[in-house]
């Protein structure tokens, strides 16, 4: 049995628990280098964090004048765009 366990020990060498806010979220691989482990977890850690600022991210903090000031200079850029491609 201890053999089994060792084994197990082996094929994932990396755990981490990720704790962002009140939320935890477990990352293991189980690839065969520890590098390409923990590559792996890199991946898997930016999508969780991906996903907890997209879900906590309010847009309720930005003001309407800064919505509006930021698409007056989309009009502006594609207006200078025009003349480029004259």
């Amino acid at each position: 049995m201890g053999q089994m366990n060792a084994v197990a020990s082996l094929n994932s060498r990396a755990n981490v628990t990720l704790v962002l806010g009140g939320e935890s979220f477990a990352v293991s691989s189980e690839s065969c280098t520890l590098s390409e482990q923990l590559a792996a977890m890199r991946e898997k850690s930016m999508l969780i964090l991906k996903g907890y600022i997209t879900k906590h991210n309010a847009p309720n903090d930005v003001s309407e004048e800064s919505i509006e000031g930021s698409s007056d200079d989309e009009g502006k850029s594609s207006s200078k765009k025009s003349k480029k491609q004259k």
